[in-house]
């Protein structure tokens, strides 16, 4: 199937490592434009240098998410570099810890004001686009118990209602926004695994529990992201696609 996402723009945040840069790469290998960010300069150099030689125009910074003028502006800067912006992921995220005062902060910085900060900086490029994406990133431990009670879940929570809800008021802009809500994810140097190396026990019962008897990739979640960031999914917005190969045993109608 051909996405139609050659020659298009787009802006993925936390896009170094892990998820956001498997979705980074799966863009850059359909056509794509990118401006991406992380926290570390050398792991932004390296992303860009790799991107780059796939054959597309790709722009990086070092950026904290949480410091609200200086990502904004990043994301306007990149959409007059890009020439534009039809494309917006954010993958920004403090990840799970503690539920404490620290950790609400966290959370809250950069998962839910990470996501709305960069929506607010790039609605004026997504609305030129006439046909603007956005994508959120969720969990599925937002949408049932999982672990224990965490930060995290619950202000994925607000992400995924936030984009519901902008679905529908963005729709007559033509712009459509989904979330995508990962399972347990294997990443290399990320929290499964150092969960697999420090906690097996949890580790094993949670492979144990995936009808597929594995966790999932990056590459994966990506292939969904792309898809509904994609002209291939013109008619899907105000979407949450649960992406856990069968995890979640709630039954989603």
């Amino acid at each position: 199937m051909d996405l139609g996402l050659s020659g298009k723009k787009a802006v993925v945040t936390g896009s170094t490592r892990g998820i956001g840069r498997a979705i980074a790469n799966l863009l850059a290998d359909e056509g794509v434009d990118l401006a991406i960010c992380s926290r570390n300069q050398e792991e932004v150099d390296a992303a860009v240098s790799d991107l780059s030689a796939r054959g597309v125009k790709v722009t990086g910074a070092a950026i904290d998410a949480a410091d609200k003028d200086a990502y904004q502006g990043w994301i306007t800067a990149a959409a007059e570099e890009l020439g534009g912006i039809d494309i917006l992921v954010s993958c920004v995220s403090g990840k799970g810890g503690k539920v404490d005062e620290e950790g609400w902060k966290l959370n809250f910085d950069l998962d839910l004001l990470g996501t709305t900060r960069a929506i607010e900086a790039a609605m004026p490029s997504l609305k030129a686009s006439g046909s603007g994406a956005i994508v959120c990133i969720g969990s599925t431990a937002a949408v049932e118990d999982f672990a224990a009670p965490q930060t995290y879940n619950a202000i994925k929570a607000a992400v995924i209602v936030h984009a519901s809800q902008l679905a529908k008021a963005l729709a007559p802009e033509g712009i459509r926004v989904n979330c995508v809500s990962p399972g347990p994810t294997m990443v290399e140097g990320g929290d499964w695994d150092m969960i697999k190396n420090h906690m097996a026990d949890f580790y094993d019962a949670t492979v144990a529990a995936h009808p597929m008897g594995r966790l999932g990739s990056p590459e994966e979640i990506a292939n969904a992201v792309v898809f509904l960031a994609s002209p291939a999914a013109s008619w899907i917005t105000g979407t949450n696609l649960v992406a856990d190969g069968g995890f979640t045993k709630r039954v989603q109608l």
